[in-house]
């Protein structure tokens, strides 16, 4: 399920959000659509990111554990966060 919340400056900000359960992760970052046949790579960050949602963790959760592992702003890991997302979204990677 993913939850949007409309922030003040108009754009959805998603809230909670789970990978469909069909969507193939490895370790190293290959993300696979079998119902698509289509397929992705992510940099570490983004394959770490991807563990965490499948270990069904918050987005809350998820921004604590990348800024106790990497020396990085907040307010940098919520965009990024919120980029990435908006990118899974867009290829169908999110359960609705």
């Amino acid at each position: 399920m993913t939850a949007l919340l409309l922030c003040p400056q108009g754009k959805l900000k998603i809230l909670a959000m789970k990978l469909k359960s069909n969507i193939a992760t490895s370790e190293s970052g290959f993300v696979f659509n079998p119902a698509t046949g289509d397929s992705f790579s992510s940099n570490p960050v983004a394959a770490e990111i991807l563990l965490l949602l499948k270990d069904n963790n918050s987005l809350k959760e998820i921004k604590q554990i990348i800024l106790s592992r990497y020396e990085v702003e907040s307010s940098q890991v919520e965009k990024d966060l919120d980029d990435f997302l908006t990118h899974l979204k867009e290829n169908n990677l999110l359960e609705l």
